[in-house]
């Protein structure tokens, strides 16, 4: 487990490395202004979607159901077929009407911006089936428990960016849009490869093309399979869509504040997104397919156990990374973002709205964890209802903080959001077990290195104020 909670986190790692030397180019080349806002509201629309659709739900109902089929081959041509029509008609849609889902996510935006920014909207969403393509193979990658190839190829998209922030250099700001929006799309191409690579070097090539042979003849084989997935899934849509709606509603809010806003809201959430994909995600990956096995053979004592280790794994490292982002919020900024035309005000704006996103690291990690023991045990309706109540807070806490608070008061309401779902996902899991779980010298270990690190970052932050 840890060999493959270890080899998503460097994959993760290197991504979120080279994630980050693009935003800092991003920023020093296009600050935090109209264009920036721009581009990063084209490229949210088709991470939304595939976010809500390709990586979240359809992994954590993909994977069980696949486990479970007797007929693999066939339940996997026909998801894929299933799928990829519904993303193609939707990206078509999307390039026919940018303007009308470029006003859908950003209401904000007067009619001369929008109408700016509806082309890149539509490059952007070509990304969304390429990412589908992706997200498939990888779930069959993880069956087999090769997690290598998903972990590293995300860095190529990255990579694909920077190449494109370089080429741009000397172009104008609305031509820089274009060169990273066709960045987006090569990257997605890139990822696609190296997945179609490693499905036919571990020989899952002849599964998917008998699955395409013998379709037509044997699909009725499958009927129970596709029912139950599809039972299942929508639920799970919800369940994982929660926290993209409330990415989506973070835009749709600050697109009324101060032009920069929403800028704000991404390299901060950026910063955000780093400890707990390399920790969190990285662990509920690697130990989603195990604990689906344990519990589809009655092993829930494995299963337990696994979760347990993982627990104290999550638990010490985004203490840590929630101390240090609170601490060191406007130096993280600083160092990363403030050069170019990114000047200090916006590190002052962005390191509030960091601070507000770290206080709710931990929660959103934890809760992570535990819900893969409700999708594991096919509990996809139950984690719907968390999900709603979680977003219900957060729309709640939004309205009110986002007028004394501005930008930070929606990373505010997001973080309480991360509580209440961690709150009702382990009343679900179970508290006496959660209570079990915490009953170990662990919990000692933690709260006396937390004091000690507190101590360390602080006279950090002391010396760091010297270069400041």
């Amino acid at each position: 487990m840890f060999k493959a909670i270890f080899t998503n986190s460097f994959g993760i790692l290197i991504s979120r490395v080279l994630g980050f030397f693009r935003d800092l180019l991003t920023a020093s080349a296009l600050g935090a202004n109209i264009y920036s806002d721009i581009f990063f509201i084209a490229f949210k629309l088709p991470n939304l979607f595939r976010r809500i659709f390709a990586e979240g739900a359809f992994s954590q109902v993909f994977i069980p159901a696949f486990t479970r089929s007797r007929h693999k081959a066939l339940f996997s041509i026909n998801i894929l077929l299933v799928f990829t029509s519904v993303i193609l008609i939707l990206t078509l849609l999307v390039n026919l009407i940018p303007q009308l889902f470029t006003k859908a996510i950003a209401t904000g935006f007067d009619a001369d911006t929008i109408a700016l920014a509806a082309p890149y909207v539509a490059i952007n969403f070509w990304y969304l089936p390429l990412i589908f393509f992706v997200t498939f193979l990888s779930a069959m990658l993880q069956y087999k428990h090769h997690f290598a190839t998903s972990a590293f190829a995300t860095a190529l998209l990255n990579l694909s960016l920077i190449a494109a922030l370089h080429l741009s250099q000397d172009k104008s700001q609305s031509e820089i849009v274009y060169y990273l929006s066709y960045g987006v799309i090569i990257g997605g191409v890139l990822q696609l490869g190296v997945h179609l690579l490693a499905i036919y070097k571990l020989g899952l090539a002849k599964l998917l093309l008998g699955g395409v042979k013998y379709f037509g003849v044997k699909s009725k084989n499958i009927n129970e399979d596709t029912k139950k997935f599809r039972t299942n899934f929508f639920p799970a849509v919800w369940g994982n869509s929660t926290a993209q709606v409330s990415a989506f509603l973070d835009t749709f809010l600050a697109s009324f504040l101060v032009t920069g806003s929403i800028s704000y809201l991404y390299y901060a959430n950026r910063i955000f997104q780093l400890p707990l994909a390399l920790f969190a995600i990285a662990v509920s990956v690697a130990l989603f397919p195990r604990i689906a096995r344990y519990l589809k053979n009655n092993d829930e004592a494995k299963a337990l156990a696994n979760l347990q280790k993982a627990f104290w794994f999550l638990a010490f490292l985004l203490t840590c990374s929630t101390l240090g982002g609170i601490i060191l919020s406007h130096e993280i900024i600083w160092l990363l973002f403030q050069r170019g035309a990114f000047d200090a005000q916006d590190t002052q704006n962005t390191s509030a709205v960091l601070q507000m996103y770290m206080l709710g690291l931990l929660p959103f990690g934890i809760q992570k964890l535990f819900v893969l023991w409700l999708y594991a045990k096919e509990m996809q309706a139950k984690a719907a209802k968390i999900a709603t109540v979680s977003l219900v807070a957060y729309i709640t806490f939004a309205l009110a903080f986002i007028g004394p608070f501005g930008v930070a008061g929606l990373a505010l309401a997001s973080t309480i959001g991360g509580y209440v779902s961690l709150f009702f996902t382990l009343k679900v899991f179970g508290i006496k077990n959660f209570f079990a779980i915490l009953r170990s010298k662990n919990l000692i270990y933690l709260a006396v290195s937390s004091v000690v690190l507190i101590a360390l970052l602080l006279y950090l932050k002391e010396i760091l104020r010297a270069y400041i």
